[in-house]
């Protein structure tokens, strides 16, 4: 194996040596990879943006079908969601902004950004949060035999995550797993390429997680890859999930705080702030329209 990096058309991307040696040939090199998802009808039609961030108004049911549809078509498919804090985030951030921008599919994960899209006439039919997308795919990945690869969280929670996976679906093959402590990237890269895992789930913060999948996202083998935070905390018993009551309200956010309030209390202080001032303006700039 040489040490000569490959550069794909976009400056900013190094493409590893090991690109050419990947378990699936049949993915095409960077720069011949074509728009398939973006021309897909389900994703074309329900694309629409919301205070300058893209994002997709889909059903649960309509995204796990599109994940299904990727890993039995053997077609890349690289998802995220957004939610407020991401939002707010992705206007003083702009490589976040591409990170997420650039994705095929970008669900809405949050009740604020749910009827902050609907409040300026967006129809949202409803959130779809990105651990219900996980746990449903680890079902989905059981019933189809399609292999998960693990990555992210301490380690201690990883290994509830997988002894969870075993009760919960016994048939399930892992394919492989890391924690998110970890600083060499091509070497983890590597070992998700050489596991034969048909998806991905990323379980680290933003925007480490954004900028390591838009980084990779064709280099990686995985025919589903997907962002899903702090999911692996939630699915491992490490946090605890707010009601469903609590859910439905929009405040699971203030649950969550509660949980951990001297760390989590000033970020969520901060972006509901300047998410309410940036509805705000953009719901009365529209209600004035165009200025003559």
């Amino acid at each position: 194996m040489t040490d000569i990096k490959i550069k794909a058309p976009d400056a900013e991307r190094i493409w590893p040596p090991f690109y050419a040696y990947r378990p699936y040939p049949q993915k095409k090199a960077p720069e011949a990879e074509p728009q398939f998802w973006q021309q897909h009808p389900v994703i074309a039609e329900h694309r629409t943006t919301f205070l300058d961030a893209p994002m997709h108004t889909l059903t649960m049911l309509e995204t796990l079908e599109l994940a299904g549809e990727a890993m039995r078509a053997r077609q890349p498919l690289h998802h995220t969601v957004i939610n407020v804090s991401k939002l707010v985030n992705m206007h003083s951030n702009p490589e976040l902004a591409r990170d997420v921008s650039e994705a095929d599919l970008i669900n809405i994960d949050g009740a604020g950004v749910v009827w902050g899209a609907r409040l300026l006439g967006i129809a949202v039919p409803e959130r779809v949060a990105g651990v219900e997308i996980m746990e449903r795919l680890f079902k989905l990945c059981a019933e189809n035999g399609f292999k998960p690869y693990l990555l992210g969280a301490e380690s201690q929670v990883l290994e509830a995550v997988q002894e969870r996976l075993k009760r919960d679906y016994p048939t399930l093959q892992i394919a492989g797993a890391h924690d998110g402590y970890f600083t060499d990237e091509e070497e983890i890269v590597l070992d998700i390429n050489a596991s034969g895992a048909d998806c991905l789930f990323v379980a680290m913060s933003s925007p480490r997680k954004e900028r390591f999948l838009y980084k990779y996202r064709l280099v990686l083998a995985p025919y589903f890859i997907m962002g899903v935070g702090g999911s692996f905390d939630v699915y491992g018993g490490k946090v605890r999930r707010a009601p469903a009551w609590v859910q439905t309200i929009g405040m699971e956010w203030l649950y969550r705080v509660l949980q951990e309030p001297r760390r989590l209390w000033r970020r969520y202080w901060d972006t509901n702030r300047a998410y309410a001032k940036m509805l705000w303006t953009s719901y009365w700039t529209q209600r004035r329209g165009p200025r003559p």
